[in-house]
């Protein structure tokens, strides 16, 4: 809807490559049937962005921390290039929630969640959410009465007893998330861990200058690529082998068959989400359960059947 308020037939949107899987499908499906192109960049890229843009570019749109691999860049390149063609800044935060980075305060014109995840926080709606100027969610209001998407009554009383409870979880959610990240390189196992507030994270810098909080998902590697993945994720007890993320419970999932499905193999490599790829959204449970559950299934994960 976001898109759709600021573009038209002819109009022209740069995105950056990393992006949630049914972000890229509207771009590369759904944006063409209306007649708006899209160009994808490097978001690490700093020239990229403004050799991307032209006159007709309405939407410069990024994610940050980025899904499923968790990595961060300056913001600088991606708001001067929508600046330079009179282009709106787009940002999906979801995975940072607005407790940990408050993206307006960067320059984003249209700060976007997926309030399904952190925002509800329990699992029980969907819903999404774009803040920005007056102007600009008047623009996205119309295009919500026009497409459908506006939520029911309950459903906006769910959101908003969801968002009274944001600041404790996210509280418990960094923490957790970063013990689980400590923990997990210590397990057999698992060859790489990926998680922002590692000092090993290649955008751990970035994160601790722009960041309150570290948010609650670590992704990790497993050797013994996809097969180990698939017995890590049917080995496990207390969390849950789902998609979704940013509940109370953690729940795990494998991008290459849930958020990222429709991505060919050379996009998933391109995505960084290599063979034995797992997501983990830190929920709320005690963190040795957490670790006890982790370390069995990792050890089944390294033992393949006979």
């Amino acid at each position: 809807m976001t898109i759709l308020s600021a573009a038209s037939t002819g109009d022209h949107v740069v995105a950056s490559r990393s992006l949630y899987g049914d972000t890229h499908l509207l771009l590369k499906r759904e944006l063409p049937r209306l007649g708006i192109a899209t160009t994808l960049v490097d978001p690490h890229d700093a020239h990229a962005w403004a050799a991307a843009v032209t006159p007709r570019t309405r939407v410069v749109l990024i994610e940050m921390p980025t899904n499923p691999t968790l990595r961060l860049f300056d913001l600088g390149p991606p708001r001067r290039a929508a600046r330079s063609v009179g282009a709106i800044l787009a940002a999906d935060m979801t995975f940072a929630t607005p407790i940990n980075l408050r993206a307006a305060e960067h320059g984003v014109d249209a700060v976007i969640h997926s309030a399904t995840k952190y925002l509800g926080g329990h699992s029980d709606l969907i819903a999404g959410v774009v803040a920005g100027s007056a102007k600009l969610v008047a623009g996205v209001a119309e295009m919500v009465k026009l497409y459908g998407a506006s939520l029911d009554p309950q459903t906006a009383w769910l959101l908003e007893r969801g968002v009274r409870t944001l600041p404790a979880r996210m509280e418990r959610h960094n923490a957790s998330a970063l013990a689980l990240a400590r923990w997990f390189r210590t397990v057999p196992g698992v060859r790489r861990v990926l998680h922002p507030g590692l000092p090993d994270h290649p955008d751990h810098a970035l994160a601790s200058s722009m960041m309150s909080g570290y948010g609650g998902m670590v992704s990790i590697v497993l050797e013994g690529g996809t097969e180990a993945a698939d017995r890590f994720c049917r080995n496990l007890r207390l969390a849950a082998a789902a998609p979704s993320l940013g509940g109370v419970e953690t729940l795990v999932s494998q991008p290459r068959h849930t958020s990222h499905s429709d991505l060919s193999a050379e996009e998933l490599e391109a995505a960084g989400i290599e063979p034995g790829f797992v997501r983990i959204s830190v929920g709320l449970e005690e963190i040795r359960d957490l670790q006890a559950d982790f370390a069995a299934a990792a050890s089944a994960a390294a033992t393949p059947p006979p």
